[in-house]
């Protein structure tokens, strides 16, 4: 038994000793190409920082999810790109900022495919390297071709047109239409003698919503998800039909769960990527009957549960599989936390002392560190240390990072501002994180945040935010705001007025590199 499995049973107390002295008699030695690991990237859905027991939430427990931090690196540092799901995801599988392409803001239900079809991604470039590709979950990025999706019949371009072997999807986010699967190319299991139709518009006078028909509601609403009804839930937008291809909210997890693993045992000695696309802690937070009263927070509470049986669920059957010690994990989240998201679900009223932010002010909507500094967890048994590391990383690097682990070339066209972090990743001595950040809401730019360093700049073109302290009413913002994390991790003394030089420079570099177009040195400038 090597270091690094007997660093496994070490307690929590006493980890960063064990780190320490690891990484000074931990042999480094090249990935081999001829044996590379099956990567699985577990993506959480509006997940706090302080949200799990190991970042240290206490008003709930999450054993699966702690047990990746027991066994491999819990980042301090870890951010997601945006502050909201589909810029995060689009960032994440393009590895460029979703602010350097329009129309990338919270994708509508009837969104085409927002990454054009060939666009390199992380799947991509994995699938290059002989990997088998598939994306389970939600995925929220649009499908086919302008002006929309064809429900009935190929939604193509995709996932597949992209890099991915296989999809299995809830196509937009559960709060917005339509409640079907999409598997591949098609609406799975769509009866032809019943059609599915999406739109914006109301379908006729006598269709049911959440506002003509409220007291039907199995979750009342508390704005803006008053469309179409189904399974006593109003949502965003309206649809009819496709009766046999609905699914039932309290079955996602289980569903995601069950593809997952069986798309694995189909071939588990191939090496094989992973996108685990989770969708629980998102409203409408309707979990499976057998997750109801788990925690005393509520709905969202037991959505955080039913999201660590997941992760329990892969790591037992990667286990079963016996190539778990083969097997990169990866478990972040696509933004920072919301309590009320639109739906009566006791969100606040049951918070108590949980803190879903962690120390950090604001959430999703917003670029505060709560909006996107976020969980991010890496474990590779035999390879990855056992720890803590507070260096600066994101999910944005992680189609870099992995390209550099199976051996690909980056193309110089794409992946912009996707930097290699491997060495940073994987916990090795001496690595560094990012040089600096950029990070967005789910606007077009307008509200920006900038780490450099202990140095965070906030440059708000609207004056305005939402969320900041986890409720959604508006919060005005002075238009250049400065902070120094080290001494004020949750931003709440605004240094601007004292080091103006700072904020010129800070707002300079940003916008410099928002005019380079890339942050990724291109290789004709290395």
């Amino acid at each position: 038994m090597n270091i690094v499995r007997s660093m496994r049973r070490c307690g929590s107390a006493s980890r960063s000793l064990v780190f320490v002295a690891a990484l000074l008699s931990l042999p480094i030695t090249p990935i081999r190409a001829d044996d590379p690991p099956n990567i699985v990237v577990i993506m959480a859905d509006d997940l706090g920082w302080g949200d799990l027991s190991c970042y240290g939430a206490t008003s709930l427990e999450t054993p699966n999810i702690d047990r990746l931090a027991a066994e491999g690196l819990r980042f301090t540092s870890g951010y997601c790109s945006a502050s909201t799901c589909t810029p995060t995801r689009y960032s994440f599988l393009t590895g460029t900022y979703a602010f350097r392409r329009p129309g990338t803001g919270v994708a509508p239900p009837n969104s085409p495919a927002l990454i054009p079809a060939g666009t390199p991604t992380v799947a991509s470039l994995l699938k290059q390297a002989g990997y088998r590709t598939a994306v389970v979950g939600k995925w929220h990025l649009g499908l086919g071709e302008a002006p929309g999706p064809d429900w009935n019949g190929e939604l193509k371009p995709g996932p597949l047109e992209i890099g991915f072997d296989h999809a299995f999807l809830l196509p937009t986010t559960n709060d917005r239409v339509p409640q079907v699967f999409v598997e591949d190319h098609r609406v799975r299991g769509l009866d032809p003698n019943d059609p599915l139709w999406v739109g914006d518009t109301k379908p006729s006078d006598d269709h049911p919503t959440g506002l003509t028909h409220r007291d039907s509601l199995a979750m009342d609403w508390s704005h803006g998800h008053n469309a179409t009804i189904h399974n006593g839930v109003s949502r965003i937008g309206f649809y009819t039909g496709g009766e046999a291809a609905r699914f039932r909210d309290q079955d996602l997890a289980d569903h995601w769960v069950e593809h997952s693993i069986d798309w694995i045992e189909q071939d588990p000695r191939t090496p094989f990527f992973l996108f685990f696309a989770s969708h629980d802690l998102h409203v409408p937070r309707v979990v499976h009957e057998r997750f109801r009263g788990a925690t005393s927070l509520g709905p969202r509470g037991d959505a955080i549960a039913e999201l660590d049986w997941s992760v329990g669920a892969l790591l037992e059957a990667l286990e079963r599989l016996e190539i778990d010690d083969r097997t990169l994990v990866i478990f972040c989240s696509d933004n920072g936390p919301v309590l009320d998201d639109g739906y009566v679900d006791q969100a606040i009223e049951r918070l108590g002392e949980h803190r879903p932010a962690g120390p950090f002010r604001g959430g999703k909507y917003n670029v505060f560190e709560g909006g996107t500094r976020t969980p991010l967890i890496v474990r590779w048994p035999e390879r990855v240390p056992v720890g803590e590391s507070d260096q600066l990383v994101c999910t944005i690097d992680l189609p870099a990072s992995l390209a550099a682990l199976a051996g690909v070339p980056l193309p110089d066209d794409a992946l912009l501002d996707s930097f290699d972090l491997l060495p940073a990743l994987l916990g090795e001595p001496n690595a560094v994180g990012r040089p600096h950040l950029i990070q967005q809401d789910n606007g077009p730019g307008n509200n920006l945040g900038f780490r450099v360093g202990d140095w965070k700049l906030i440059r708000s073109r609207s004056q305005r935010a939402s969320n900041v302290e986890l409720r959604l009413v508006p919060t005005p913002l002075p238009p250049l705001q400065l902070f120094r994390l080290s001494t004020d991790p949750s931003e709440r003394t605004d240094l601007s007025g004292e080091f103006p030089e700072k904020v010129a420079e800070l707002d300079a570099e940003l916008q410099r590199l928002i005019d380079a177009g890339r942050t990724r040195p291109s290789v004709s400038a290395e």
